[in-house]
């Protein structure tokens, strides 16, 4: 066995589209026994946000401590600058063994864009790699035990490491075959903001068997880190990369597009049994690890350490998080293209409100990732037979979309009735503008700003 280094060591696994509620310790009737019991022997936080509802943005913030449009991460298919700095950079500049394995990270622009490729080489852009000790740039699930154990007998004795584990699970496109006894999409409680068709019933169904695989994969990762002798002196996060990719979900600013689960183990310091409704953003992962270490976050990182609160000391928690939504794919621009491909919005969230700025309203909207399985075209096919219910049809296709919207989430949590404009919420309609407009200013953001003058 190996022995355990005497600094901290830091594991941080991502499963892919996974929105919360999703997981039994969040309430959601499913089978995630082993997430579950992490979450009862640690912090279960309950309002964590992605800084944006795409893999490849919302990685970056991970990684950065920054918004996606403050380090140039607005197009989907951009590599990661060679002048953002990263966290596991400054953790290997100070004696760490640093590596990423699973699911490819996202982070050096697109697999699937040769054309991009010349570009790429001749300037050297795709520099993530080289920033890390050692790299798998895409492996399978059956892998995982493997290239873990690849890394840990490449790391030397001496060092901590810090290792990022990528799932594939639950990302589009879901397997019918994911668990050994799938979900009946008859009994599923859906979420309200779901038409009742039975096309998106068993989507969702298979959604949830590949989060239930998932579960299956993280035990993997903690009998790896067990047998390594690693598991008392490593701080295990587990967080999801962004939301599902099923209507209102992902490459949207609704919840379910930005709200994630997110566990932490920190043996010694996170008290078991505990759970936070404190609003966290993606861009708080950096500078909380890096502090946890030991390692003080650069001034040029936006997010806020949360470790006083891990450590369960006081913490003034943030008033809001803010979401960004960019272009998605590497599809060019066309007349028929939509919102799942090319959007632009922003958004701040308090505990209770959401302000979401559109600022390209005449994009018809299209869920990222499904829009042509049974689900969304049944639910286009209830809009034609105009069988939606009123709510449902306004959310989904009306056109063009209001630039502006406001929701009371303690009232309208799957954000359905648009309150912008109303006498009586006028004052925090004013306060969330003020506060989005600042963060724009702040991020050096090129959309145009929401107050006028």
């Amino acid at each position: 066995m190996q022995a355990q280094a005497k600094r901290l060591n830091v594991l941080l696994v991502l499963s892919d589209d996974h929105s919360y509620p999703y997981l039994g310790c969040y309430g959601y009737p499913m089978r995630t026994p082993v997430l579950d019991q992490f979450a009862k022997d640690g912090l279960r936080c309950d309002r964590m946000f992605t800084a944006a509802p795409q893999c490849v943005p919302s990685r970056s913030a991970i990684m950065s401590g920054r918004t996606p449009v403050a380090i140039r991460m607005g197009r989907f298919s951009s590599p990661l600058p060679p002048d953002v700095v990263t966290f596991p950079e400054l953790m290997k500049q100070a004696g760490y063994f640093t590596g990423v394995c699973r699911r490819y990270y996202h982070l050096d622009g697109p697999m699937q864009a040769p054309n991009s490729k010349p570009t790429f080489d001749k300037y050297g852009m795709q520099t993530f790699a080289p920033r890390m000790d050692w790299v798998d740039k895409g492996s399978t699930r059956a892998q995982t035990a493997a290239k873990m154990n690849e890394f840990f007998d490449k790391k030397p004795a001496e060092k901590p490491f810090f290792l990022w584990v990528n799932f594939n699970d639950p990302h589009h496109v879901w397997d019918a075959d994911a668990i050994a006894e799938p979900y009946d999409p008859k009994t599923l409680p859906l979420p309200k903001h779901f038409p009742d068709v039975p096309g998106l019933r068993e989507d969702f169904a298979k959604y949830l068997g590949e989060i239930s695989r998932a579960d299956d994969e993280f035990k993997t990762v903690l009998d790896v880190l067990t047998r390594r002798g690693f598991r008392e002196n490593t701080i295990v996060l587990f967080m999801g990369d962004n939301g599902m990719a099923l209507p209102h979900g992902k490459g949207s600013l609704y919840d379910p597009g930005l709200h994630v689960p997110f566990l932490v183990q920190w043996p010694g310091v996170v008290r078991s049994g505990r759970a936070t409704t404190e609003l966290l953003s993606g861009e708080d992962i950096a500078p909380t690890v890096l502090e946890a270490v030991g390692i003080a976050p650069p001034k040029q990182m936006s997010g806020r350490s949360f470790v006083p609160l891990l450590k369960g000391e006081r913490y003034e928690g943030r008033r809001y998080i803010f979401g960004q939504r960019g272009p998605h794919g590497n599809a060019p621009m066309t007349a028929t293209t939509k919102s799942s491909t090319f959007d632009l919005s922003r958004c701040v969230r308090t505990p209770r409100w959401k302000l979401i700025y559109n600022c390209t309203p005449q994009m018809e909207y299209s869920p990222v990732d499904s829009a042509n399985d049974p689900g969304w075209r049944q639910v286009k096919a209830a809009h034609d037979a105009r069988s939606l219910p009123a709510e449902l049809d306004r959310a989904y296709f009306t056109l063009p979309r209001p630039v502006l919207e406001l929701f009371d989430l303690d009232s309208d949590p799957s954000e359905l009735n648009n309150l912008i404009g109303k006498p009586e919420h006028a004052a925090i309609q004013d306060e969330l503008l003020r506060a989005l407009q600042e963060k724009m200013i702040l991020d050096y953001d090129f959309l145009p700003l929401p107050l006028p003058g």
